[in-house]
């Protein structure tokens, strides 16, 4: 009986172990991965690629229901601009970073079904308060005046974005 007892004890602990591994590998998949920017846009940009001390140009048609966040680096000061297509058609942009939060390093947005929650105080609103919503824990808007719109593009300029890039110098 003993040995029988002793070869099932080696057993579980042999798929103890196993299990044990294997957890180890999946927790390690999840944290390891590619560097991404505060919102996950990595899975929300469309493959586009941080632009680099440069304007920012959004092509209307890669724009829809579902949060777009596009990156920029502007004078070494990393930030986002989110667009989306209201439920009214129009296209919305604003920062990526809560008009009460950007303080706290912690105020930029991720998108949960079809609300932007705010990383530091949990505070959700609809696609359609972007741009259109200021004031309190809102995404900082970016209106018709700093934005040239057609057809085809929206262009946010880098002088627009130099001048924001302050409320963006404690993301983390």
């Amino acid at each position: 009986m003993s040995k029988r007892n002793n070869r099932y004890t080696i057993n579980a602990k042999k798929i103890t172990f196993i299990a044990l591994a294997v957890t180890a590998v999946i927790i390690a998949a999840f944290m390891i991965k590619p560097d991404e920017t505060k919102s996950s846009s990595s899975s929300q940009s469309k493959g586009i690629t941080e632009v680099k001390d440069n304007d920012i140009i959004i092509s209307v048609k890669d724009v829809t229901e579902t949060a777009t966040f596009y990156p920029a680096e502007i004078n070494g000061t990393k930030l986002e601009v989110i667009a989306v297509k209201a439920s009214d058609g129009s296209i919305r942009t604003a920062f990526n970073t809560c008009q009460v939060c950007f303080n706290s390093g912690r105020g930029y947005y991720k998108q949960e079904g079809e609300s932007l929650i705010c990383q530091n105080c949990g505070n959700r609103f609809r696609m359609d308060d972007i741009e259109v919503t200021r004031g309190g824990c809102n995404p900082v808007p970016i209106t018709d005046e700093y934005k040239s719109v057609n057809e085809d593009t929206i262009t946010i300029s880098k002088d627009f974005l130099m001048e924001a890039s302050v409320i963006f110098e404690r993301w983390k």
